[in-house]
């Protein structure tokens, strides 16, 4: 029987893993070892990066229509539940948006959701 060795395969898979390594500090992008739990690590931080970057979004737009809205003698609570009542559908990003680049038709928006 022909004894198989793994030698081809494991340096393919180790060059993978050092390639995507690459610019980490310190031993994380010589050592195979090193590199590949660093490379597991960040994978993981980046999962979890692109659930918040949703979470982090819609904070921010929150936070700016509610400056938006109290500059106009309004709440953000009372604004989107008003928004509900009268079946605008606008979503936050676009009221957010609205807000900070143009006020007189988030103002025009405001009154039509407050009427």
């Amino acid at each position: 029987m022909v004894r198989v060795t793994s030698g081809v395969t494991a340096r393919q898979r180790h060059k993978k893993i050092l390639k995507a390594t690459k610019g980490y500090r310190g031993l994380r992008n010589k050592l195979f070892r090193q590199a590949k739990n660093a490379w597991m690590k960040a994978g993981m931080h980046a999962y979890v990066g692109r659930k918040n970057k949703k979470r982090d979004f819609r904070r921010l737009w929150i936070v700016r229509i509610n400056a938006a809205l109290k500059q106009l003698g309004l709440s953000y609570s009372r604004f989107i539940h008003q928004q509900e009542l009268n079946d605008v559908l606008i979503n936050r990003k676009i009221l957010a948006d609205l807000a900070a680049q143009h006020p007189k038709a988030f103002e025009a928006v405001t009154k039509q959701v407050m009427k």
